[in-house]
């Protein structure tokens, strides 16, 4: 579903702030997979998502999604076909704007506008029974302005909007990390969940290795700009903590005491 081609990104070329975000990445991703991606920072993890969001152009190597090379399409022209969660809980959605009514663009990415209702009875409907589906109360808020919600609120809606129309690729990038522990636990469940029955293909970057094991059947660990571990299958499952940071002193060539001095 995803194929990344050697794609490389420097920022700042030619000058002495020059900074290789990217080298010679290639990633392969099957349909519904789900890939959790850790690092420290400056790993290059949101680099690789802006990559193939469109965020900004890579300098080198191919973009494939689907079978469609996209490097060369721009970031509007990828939105009917990617969905993407931020970090912040503010961005992705309109703040001024009715819940049912930002279900309603999301609803529509990718289609045509026209001069008919912004949300119909069986659209209504339709909203009401996803909502619902998330066990947060917020079927019976549907008139409420998306700025009134909490962040783990938002967080979840901000999910469904972008799984409405079963994107080829969801990008989680940090979705939880401005939560607090217990609504980011809320959270990263709804993720999984609506993940596993749309059978989504999706990389989630997070810098909590817990989460990073917990959730997904593949990981993957990155450092200056590369790709160091990728760990999937039954390996996956048994990984600890402890045998994560072994793995990366060994591969990245250097010791590390604590995740949160590798994951800073």
């Amino acid at each position: 579903m995803l194929e990344l081609k050697k794609v490389t990104k420097v920022f700042n070329p030619g000058t002495v702030n020059e900074r290789v975000a990217l080298k010679d990445l290639s990633l392969s991703l099957g349909d519904g997979e789900f890939v959790t991606v850790i690092g420290g920072n400056g790993a290059g993890k949101s680099t690789m998502l802006n990559a193939i969001a469109g965020t900004w152009p890579v300098d080198g190597g191919s973009i494939v999604i689907d079978g469609e090379d996209i490097t060369s399409l721009p970031e509007h022209r990828r939105a009917s076909f990617i969905g993407r969660v931020f970090q912040d809980p503010m961005m992705g959605t309109a703040p001024n704007m009715q819940l049912e009514e930002n279900l309603a663009l999301a609803y529509r990415r990718g289609q045509r506008r026209g001069l008919g209702w912004g949300v119909t009875k069986a659209e209504r409907e339709i909203y009401r029974e996803k909502l619902r589906e998330l066990g947060l109360g917020l079927e019976d808020r549907m008139t409420a302005k998306m700025g009134l919600l909490s962040g783990g609120q938002r967080q979840a809606v901000t999910l469904l909007m972008a799984s409405l129309r079963r994107p080829k690729l969801l990008l989680l990038d940090e979705h939880t990390a401005a939560l607090d522990p217990a609504t980011a636990a809320t959270v990263l469940e709804i993720s999984q969940r609506i993940v596993e029955e749309n059978d989504l293909t999706t990389l989630m970057i997070t810098h909590n290795m817990s989460d990073a094991i917990k959730y997904g059947n593949r990981l993957i660990m990155m450092d200056q700009g590369s790709i160091i571990l990728d760990i999937s299958g039954e390996d996956k499952k048994k990984l600890t903590k402890r045998d994560l940071l072994m793995q990366f002193a060994a591969v990245a060539g250097r010791q590390e005491e604590t995740d949160s001095v590798l994951l800073s």
